[in-house]
């Protein structure tokens, strides 16, 4: 029974990796499907893989909070990369939209997504000294807490518009945004008033488990509209920074606060330097502590993919992050490239 069990698993999945990509993604990736290790499902994938027999970068793409495996906004630019740098690539489902127990932060989406990095190991020749995270706002959001939760795996994480703390955003959310909602289907229950959904917020936010992630060479970013405009407080990402980095490299709370309720740099914090990936998007602030950095940056709720993927592309395990970016790749998409995903 058990051979047999097996044999039809390998036929699941050798079955899934002949049908095609979902509606919007590059004709060259393909749909999978990968064993979840937790619950023993069939977990979908969108893929691609290195044209090389040599041991290529694995770049693992996350879809947004409401996304799934299929998003195909933004992230078919993260493919597009792979493709044109010969990369491997995975964009798992790691349970679907964040409104459901079974997803936001939950041990089954961590182990998803651990999984899918062991599928694309043990498929493809990766190099394990070279794979990626990269992820915008829920992506964001789940590429930090990846950070904090499997800080070995990864070589560089790349988080955007990132969501850290799930019971401020649920506050920020409330009686504005929808996600308030989807947070207490998740949580079982509103933060404020029960005990037990406050604990299910804490185990699934990023902020509990960064401070594991100092060893990761960790780029957070942020549009300094976001929160105002759009969904997620760039606080968020000043405040994650924190989390990882030791307390004399820490933004102090009162300049955080200032900083995103007015919209403007405090005195007390340095301008930023130009950046040619930003683009138009000029970074406002920047901060680096040992292999973390956070830059605010003139924008929305959004992601420069260019600036994350040019940056993850100079970073090796276990080595120190780099900062001085060499041999810029610009996407064959242009313009699109740098617009997509707000």
């Amino acid at each position: 029974m058990i051979k047999l069990a097996a044999m039809l698993a390998l036929a699941m999945c050798l079955h899934a990796e002949d049908k095609p990509a979902p509606k919007g993604w590059p004709e060259e990736t393909r749909t999978v499907e990968y064993r979840a290790t937790v619950d023993e499902s069939m977990q979908p994938a969108v893929m691609y893989a290195a044209k090389s027999d040599e041991k290529r970068p694995l770049l693992v793409g996350l879809h947004t909070w409401s996304g799934g495996f299929d998003q195909a906004g933004g992230e078919t630019i993260y493919a597009r990369w792979c493709i044109e740098r010969d990369w491997h690539f995975i964009h798992p489902h790691f349970r679907g939209p964040n409104r459901t127990p079974q997803a936001m932060g939950s041990e089954l989406m961590v182990q998803d997504i651990i999984d899918a990095v062991e599928f694309m190991k043990k498929n493809h020749a990766v190099d394990t000294d070279r794979i990626y995270l990269v992820g915008a706002s829920g992506g964001g959001y789940a590429s930090l807490l990846m950070a904090g939760r499997a800080p070995d795996i990864w070589a560089g994480v790349s988080a955007w518009a990132s969501i850290s703390d799930i019971r401020a955003w649920w506050e920020h959310c409330n009686g504005k945004w929808r996600y308030s909602g989807e947070i207490e289907k998740a949580a079982g229950g509103r933060p404020d008033t029960d005990p037990k959904a406050a604990e299910e917020c804490e185990k699934r936010s990023a902020v509990t488990y960064l401070h594991r992630a100092a060893g990761v060479n960790l780029d957070i970013s942020a549009g300094v509209t976001d929160g105002h405009k759009g969904s997620v407080p760039f606080s968020h990402s000043l405040r994650a920074f924190n989390r990882v980095v030791p307390k004399k490299g820490r933004i102090a709370e009162n300049l955080i606060e200032q900083f995103y309720k007015t919209r403007k740099l405090p005195e007390q914090l340095p301008a930023a330097a130009a950046d040619p990936l930003y683009g138009k998007k000029r970074p406002i602030f920047r901060k680096t502590s040992g292999n973390t950095r956070v830059t605010i940056f003139d924008g929305d709720h959004e992601i420069i993919h260019e600036a994350a993927l040019n940056w993850l592309a100079q970073q090796r395990k276990s080595r120190p992050a780099t900062w001085d970016l060499k041999n810029v790749h610009h996407l064959g998409d242009g313009e699109k490239a740098r617009e997509a995903n707000k």
